[in-house]
């Protein structure tokens, strides 16, 4: 039995997470957030019969408690980091929430000794060097789902570490692959949302569309990995059937392929080292025809994610700037407030403008997100009136 606690359940990571484990005697989910979608939640309750539920609101949590009386409920951050951690050390965190929201729950169960698998990008990105500490000093596993690194977590199997000679992230290009950058300052955000391969959120849809979310893998990879930026490649890869590819020093190169589906990494993390067949996973057909495409990375196409090994290498501070920028103009673009350009515009020039502050305190980390990300909106609502 493997008692669980999950992050984001109602998202899209999370709702894959649920089909994974739904039916299996093996998992027991112990507790959840869910944020705002109350009524989804209220179903994922009644299915798995959950000990602990946080949300995002005090009110709705005052809802839940007169419909689910037995149920021990809480709201906000501190619910938040108490589904993390409501579960007991050996036991894992599947943190799929979106955003630096999911940096301080990690901590808090690392601390307690629990394991983590984890889908939430930026608490690697601003982060990484605090999270490696403490996984060493408390000794808990910490694995991918996200469908790159989990590949790149597959290949490096093949090999030994010190005859790696550089992985290879791969990129579908997103839902404006086809763009030139004279078209891109009247993208609508229907147009951004409707990504050719992937059904994901529609933040992290936004990203894949600008590179961001590229970026922000390549982060994550310098820590889940230990490899110096020089050492991780990104190239275009339209079909999203190779997920990620690992170059040892003889020229040879391992490749994770597979349909496009997170039900696969989520369930590997979850039997890891194990692979077990799930009748409901789709193969792919080598029977039919299947071409894969390769491009070189642009960098000028999508200088945000040139932007993002420059950050990375800087490292300190920097890489929570570029983060909480993006999240912060990827949401003015979805509240329609600005255009698809405005995003990189604002990136770049707050990264630009900032003092770096080297090996930064998990406080300084917050207070920095949320400082960041004050300013952003704030400008925007000053230059709008």
């Amino acid at each position: 039995m493997k008692n669980l606690a999950l992050l984001g359940a109602t998202g899209s990571i999370g709702t894959q997470v649920l089909k994974v484990i739904s039916g299996n005697p093996e998992y027991r989910l112990q507790s959840l957030s869910i944020g705002r979608n109350l009524e989804t939640g209220k179903k994922i309750i009644r299915a798995f019969h959950p000990n602990f539920v946080s949300v995002q609101e005090k009110s709705d949590a005052e809802t839940l408690a007169k419909e689910f009386p037995d149920l021990t409920i809480g709201w906000g951050e501190s619910g938040l980091s108490q589904a993390a951690t409501f579960v007991e050390p050996g036991d894992y965190l599947v943190n799929a929430v979106v955003g630096i929201v999911g940096l301080l729950p990690t901590v808090k169960a690392i601390e307690k000794g629990i394991n983590i698998l984890l889908a939430n990008k930026e608490t690697l990105v601003v982060g990484g060097e605090i999270i490696g500490d403490l996984v060493k000093k408390h000794q808990v596993t910490l694995l991918p789902i996200d469908s790159e690194h989990s590949a790149i977590f597959q290949c490096l199997r093949c090999g030994r570490k010190s005859d790696v000679s550089k992985i290879i992230i791969t990129a579908s290009g997103g839902s404006l692959r086809e763009y030139g950058r004279d078209r891109l300052e009247k993208v609508t955000v229907s147009e951004a949302l409707n990504h050719p391969n992937w059904k994901m959120g529609a933040k992290i849809t936004i990203d894949s569309a600008t590179m961001v979310n590229k970026g922000l893998e390549v982060m994550e990879a310098h820590h889940l990995f230990s490899l110096p930026y020089d050492r991780i490649e990104t190239v275009i890869h339209p079909e999203s059937i190779v997920h990620s590819m690992v170059e040892f020093a003889d020229g040879s190169i391992m490749a994770q392929l597979g349909i496009p589906n997170m039900e696969v990494p989520i369930q590997y993390a979850l039997t890891y080292p194990k692979k077990q067949k799930n009748p409901n996973f789709q193969n792919l057909d080598f029977s039919k025809t299947i071409n894969l495409r390769f491009q070189p990375m642009d960098f000028e196409r999508y200088p945000i994610l040139k932007l993002a090994y420059e950050v990375g290498k800087l490292g300190g501070v920097l890489p929570a700037v570029y983060n909480a920028a993006n999240e912060a103009a990827v949401r003015l673009f979805l509240d329609h407030k600005i255009r698809f350009t405005d995003i990189e515009k604002i990136i770049i020039s707050v990264v630009a403008g900032f003092t770096n502050i080297k090996n930064p305190t998990l406080e300084q980390i917050m207070v920095t997100d949320a400082s960041v990300k004050e300013e952003i909106l704030r400008n925007h609502e000053v230059n709008n009136e």
